[in-house]
């Protein structure tokens, strides 16, 4: 698309992604391998761009489905690629044949795995790579802890299958260190008992997620501590779930439209659906071509939101609409229709991160990256 007929935009930072990555690697020690997270369109940021820069950077992608995973195989057609949840029975035969490697939660599924892979034992790819997900605390998917032992052996007398991993996942990394705490000593204990009960040397352990990595990945307890794989999401963007650890991580996107209209208005005017806004003074007020319909969130109306314009900060009036937004701009009187507004990102000496904006929208960044939406063009750019 031509850069001038953009109204609406979100540039993605390749070189960002890429220190991101080193980021990650002084947090965990040099043996851990890196499944990076790319489900959801990679948080929001496009699949392609994320996946294509990261080729050959990471051990696997980890992905939520089936059509996630082969349109990885797409952009990098070597790539190992990790479904992090259940798939639908129609689906399985789609993972055996391009030889993803699914996560079970059951012996159940395992079998049907085994089955599947069976008829495909001829093809020279020999048994079908399989994860374990255990269920430590998290109530999601996996088998419950207490029965992981017997799953195990179960998996490990199909001829067809090939047990490579097990996981589990933090459900509470972000927010209770102390809980996080006991359940990985519990986790390094059940695998240390997995091993030593079976035999098996089950080469790839993971727990750690953003959150954990950042606040239990250092000090060389990876290999025969919490894994032997990390699974970096959020920080992989230059998001922390953690604040403290933001000045370490590169956003790598920002999110971009253009003033389409600029409208002086006198006092006692409303603004927008519902009149929650009425102009207190007279002031000149800009509309922004994004709204709902792209993935700004509905819930910063009236919120103390902000956009940058002319590298101030303007606030956000009234409810947000589906396709528009009006901001503030009496303080930045050489504005013009067409001029650039930033949502996310950086402009002259200011900044909004994405979590900024879900904290006045009271949601989580994950939201907000995930949110934006089709119309947003995502615009590869090099620093």
């Amino acid at each position: 698309m031509n850069e001038s007929l953009r109204r609406c935009w979100a540039e993605i930072d390749p070189a960002a992604l890429r220190h991101n990555l080193a980021a990650l690697r002084e947090w965990t020690p040099e043996a851990s391998a890196v499944a990076a997270v790319v489900k959801a369109d990679a948080y929001g940021h496009g699949l392609e761009t994320v996946v294509r820069t990261l080729a050959g950077q990471v051990t696997c992608f980890a992905v939520a489905t089936v059509g996630e995973a082969l349109d990885v195989r797409r952009y990098d057609p070597q790539a190992r690629v990790l479904i992090l949840g259940p798939a639908l029975p129609e689906e399985a035969q789609a993972i055996v044949e391009h030889r993803f490697i699914p996560s079970l939660s059951s012996l159940e599924e395992a079998r049907a795995y085994d089955a599947l892979a069976a008829t495909h034992a001829g093809d020279g790819f020999g048994p079908l790579r399989v994860h374990l997900v255990i269920d430590t605390g998290m109530g999601r998917i996996g088998i419950w802890k207490s029965g992981a032992l017997a799953t195990v052996e179960g998996i490990a007398a199909l001829p067809h299958l090939a047990l490579k991993g097990v996981s589990t996942h933090l459900p509470v990394a972000d927010e209770d260190e102390e809980w996080t705490l006991s359940q990985l000593e519990q986790w390094r204990t059940l695998v240390r008992t997995l091993r030593e009960a079976t035999g098996l040397p089950l080469p790839v352990t993971h727990s750690l997620n953003s959150a954990g990595i950042l606040r239990f990945g250092r000090g060389g307890q990876e290999g025969d501590g919490n894994g032997s794989l990390v699974r970096p999401g959020l920080m992989l963007y230059g998001c922390s779930p953690l604040p403290d650890y933001q000045s370490r991580l590169r956003p790598v996107l920002s999110w971009k439209t253009r003033i389409t209209l600029l409208r002086d208005v006198p006092q006692g005017r409303g603004i927008s659906y519902g009149r929650t806004f009425i102009t207190p003074s007279p002031m000149r007020i800009a509309t922004l071509g994004v709204g709902y319909g792209d993935g700004y969130p509905r819930h910063l109306s009236n919120r103390g939101a902000e956009v940058l314009v002319g590298g101030r900060r303007c606030p956000l009036l009234g409810r947000v609409t589906m396709d528009q937004v009006m901001v503030d701009v009496s303080k930045v009187p050489e504005v013009k229709p067409g001029d650039e507004a930033v949502l996310i990102g950086q402009q002259g000496q200011e900044t909004i991160l994405a979590a900024h904006l879900a904290e006045k929208a009271g949601t989580i960044p994950w939201e907000i990256f995930t949110g934006i939406g089709r119309r947003v063009v995502r615009v590869p750019v090099e620093a």
